[in-house]
């Protein structure tokens, strides 16, 4: 099975505000970008699960994949177990309350499914120069607004 990278990123100006996203897939030698932005109002946390979940969109057969984040919010609930606590509570957390983004949490868990997938935490502008470079991305992103891979999920 193929070995595939997962840099992911989200960015937005205030937040709530207008958002932009960055993932970059790497296959060996071969990097992808895959970025976009909301021309809507969004959240911080809604760019971050739009960036992985165009990055594992982007992947066109099945691989093995790392995603690599820099949101505690998303590794915690794919490795803790809490994504899987939701869906078993009807999407709803251990204290009975709506699960936030739902509807990028079923389509990350949807697209997931389909892949053999390790989500692993970095530091966010540290040393890691993808993750870095996502981070740039997508907050200009936000600076074009506009681009030919809007995504509006807010």
């Amino acid at each position: 099975m193929k070995e595939v990278k997962i840099w992911a990123d989200g960015s937005c100006a205030g937040n709530p505000g207008v958002g932009g996203y960055c993932a970059i897939l790497q296959y060996k030698e071969v990097k992808k970008v895959v970025k976009g932005s909301c021309t809507k109002t969004t959240t911080n946390n809604r760019m971050e699960l739009t960036a992985i979940l165009e990055g594992l969109r982007a992947l066109k057969e099945q691989v093995k994949v790392t995603i690599f984040t820099d949101s505690g919010y998303v590794v915690d609930a794919m490795n803790k177990g809490y994504l899987k606590s939701w869906i078993n509570n009807g999407w709803r957390t251990k204290k009975g309350t709506a699960v936030k983004n739902i509807d990028l949490w079923k389509a990350i868990w949807e697209e997931s499914q389909k892949h053999d997938c390790t989500f692993t935490w970095v530091e966010g502008h540290a040393s890691n120069d993808n993750n870095n470079e996502c981070d740039v991305i997508a907050k200009s992103m936000i600076k074009r607004v506009q681009s030919t891979t809007t995504v509006d999920y807010a």
